[in-house]
């Protein structure tokens, strides 16, 4: 069974950095795709970043990129968030999540992702 479990939200003050980590039991697919989701409240959820695991080909929402860098360790079975410079938009509960090979239109749908993690709270003050 896949699990996902991400850690290392948290507060920070505005222009401030977090790393996140998401932590899967196993890949789901021969190629995978880790993708990280924001939701902040009363606001759809969005797709922030993805990285396709084999390749570690990356995705980024235009309004993180230059900000915000995801990455894997596939040995490990690990991916992470890196976000700097953020902003008090950049709020939101932050999930992982697996599905199968991202591309361009459409790494960021969540109905594309079969494999969710509990989330991580990330509360960026002005």
């Amino acid at each position: 069974q896949v699990q996902l479990v991400e850690s290392g939200g948290g507060s920070v003050q505005a222009g401030g950095s977090l790393r996140l980590s998401c932590a899967a039991s196993q890949y789901p697919y021969t190629s995978s795709c880790i993708c990280w989701f924001r939701q902040a409240p009363g606001k759809e959820r969005e797709g922030v970043a993805g990285i396709n695991i084999g390749d570690s080909t990356t995705y980024y929402a235009d309004s993180v990129k230059g900000r915000f860098t995801i990455s894997q360790e596939n040995t490990k079975k690990m991916a992470y968030l890196q976000m700097n410079s953020l902003k008090p938009e950049d709020t939101g509960m932050y999930y992982c999540a697996a599905g199968p090979l991202c591309y361009g239109g459409g790494w960021y749908l969540s109905y594309f992702y079969h494999y969710w993690g509990q989330g991580t709270q990330v509360t960026v003050s002005s």
